[in-house]
């Protein structure tokens, strides 16, 4: 029988057909549930799952409007061959993230550009926990939580989750037969608070940090683990998949093993999620059809963030560099970063035409740490990464791009239109800059603290700009009259307010 089956739905809203009645010995192992989803000639083909003893669930998401209909296949007959509709009308949902070019856009057409952050198990924590760190991103300006579907043992996470994946076997060790429904219940219920905040789910499905055997599964339980995560999950437009957190640190996976879990995800995700794979000392190859995007980790003590130019290059796809290392005091040199640091790592990966996310470990007695837990941010970074992505914003098309340059100081932008110099770390007192064709406003930018200064009059030729000779300072260079100049101006005026 049918429970509760939406009838009418929006373009992009989860939609959720519910099953009850029928009782097999494994729910998980003894019942296989598809469904066929047809509009005109259309058809989508996705997978059910159980949700308990006598409960199974069909998930979708409808990507056009129009009257859509169903019809269940299945090898339990209580299951098999149960049809209905569904009229999907338009909304204004702006549907899943898609990468346009070396940068990325919504559905519906929007901009969508990248301030990630990481929580890595927040999922795992209290319930007065997990409510701070909803408190938290709804007042900050991150659009993207990195965050790991297990639970994670590594310092500052040396605790017990309150569940598991897998219910404990008589023998006291895990069935790797069943799954634990009370776990990924809750997990779906992170991931719908995520999209009810408007931040993008970025699902870590595999890492190594790791005491229980999550990290050591055999072939045919991590097989069926996925597919059940990804049929739970891939409903949801603002999610992401992460195929691991430091795949080089699996040792016992080889190259064809991460090959076969991106084919699982493929054929269980028809809407096609953002997919990449995060390394720890060496790249995965990037150029993998199935890798959407380069999600990038630290290469160096110092240089990362100026690499990514090179890496937009080399393998033609958005770079997202998830971890440039944390603000934070903690021993670790990943995750002991002034919010100086970090914030001129954010600006030297954007001017190049990428994205720097943030990350924030600061030790305390709790050993809550934002990176791990979530809860409370202690830092000074993430109103500077609100400030910079700003300033991006107000480029023609929301975008910028790295464009010729001097070898001593990056820009980035619109060519002929828009100009966005950083100088990091060095303190100059002035810069002559030699403008394209036309006619140029320019404004100095304090990226610390978050001013942005016009130099009167309207320039041809070039310019002298005058600077403070402090640090991390940059220049914005507006053609006159071109589409970014209005928006550059209403950007000006709401950073100095």
């Amino acid at each position: 029988m049918t429970e509760n089956a939406t009838e009418t739905v929006e373009v992009w809203e989860p939609w959720e057909l519910v099953l009850t009645g029928a009782e097999v010995g494994n729910p998980f192992l003894d019942v296989d549930l598809r469904a066929r989803l047809e509009l005109g000639e259309r058809v989508v083909e996705v997978g059910g799952f159980a949700d308990g003893a006598s409960r199974h669930l069909v998930r979708a998401v409808f990507d056009e409007p129009g009257g859509w209909t169903y019809r269940t296949t299945s090898n339990v007959a209580a299951l098999d061959g149960i049809e209905g509709s569904v009229e999907v009308v338009a909304g204004e949902r702006p549907g899943p993230v898609r990468v346009d070019g070396f940068h990325f856009r919504t559905a519906d057409g929007a901009r969508y550009r990248p301030v990630g952050t990481t929580a890595y198990a927040w999922i795992h924590q209290s319930d007065d926990l997990r409510a701070q760190t909803l408190e938290t991103l709804a007042s900050t300006p991150f659009t993207k939580l990195r965050m790991t579907v297990f639970p994670k043992w590594y310092p500052y996470n040396e605790q017990e989750p309150p569940r598991h994946a897998f219910p404990v076997a008589a023998d006291g060790g895990w069935d790797l037969q069943r799954f634990d429904v009370s776990f990924f219940r809750a997990l779906d219920d992170r991931v719908a608070e995520l999209a009810a905040l408007g931040v993008q789910a970025d699902v870590i499905l595999l890492h190594p940090y790791d005491r229980w055997g999550y990290a050591r599964l055999d072939p045919l339980t991590e097989e069926r683990y996925l597919r059940y995560v990804i049929r739970r999950l891939a409903a949801w437009p603002h999610v992401w998949w992460s195929l691991a957190n430091g795949f080089d640190l699996m040792p016992g996976k080889t190259d064809a093993d991460w090959e076969r879990i991106a084919a699982i995800v493929a054929e269980e995700d028809p809407w096609g999620h953002l997919t990449s794979i995060h390394h720890c000392l060496r790249f995965y190859d990037q150029s993998r059809p199935w890798i959407t995007h380069v999600s990038a980790q630290r290469i160096d003590r110092y240089r990362t963030a100026e690499n990514v130019d090179a890496w937009r290059e080399q393998w033609g796809k958005p770079v997202v560099v998830d971890e440039c290392g944390y603000e934070g005091d903690i021993e670790h040199g990943w995750g002991n970063l002034t919010a100086q640091e970090l914030v001129r790592r954010a600006w030297e990966g954007a001017v190049r035409g990428g994205y720097v996310g943030h990350g924030e470990t600061y030790r305390s007695p709790d050993e809550v740490l934002w990176w791990s837990k979530g809860g409370r941010l202690r830092g000074d970074s993430a109103p500077r990464l609100a400030f910079l992505d700003e300033i991006v914003g107000s480029a023609p098309g929301g975008a910028i791009d790295p464009l010729p340059s001097e070898w001593d100081l990056p820009v980035g932008g619109v060519a002929g239109t828009f100009l966005l110099a950083y100088f990091g770390g060095g303190r100059s007192s002035f810069r002559t800059f030699v403008l394209p064709e036309g006619t140029w406003r320019a404004e100095v930018i304090d990226t610390w603290n978050m001013t942005v200064t016009a130099v009167p009059g309207e320039h041809a030729g070039s310019v002298r700009v005058d600077l403070p000779a402090r640090e991390f300072m940059a220049v914005r260079l507006t053609a006159v009259g071109g589409a970014a100049d209005g928006r550059a101006r209403e950007a000006t005026d709401s950073a100095g307010a």
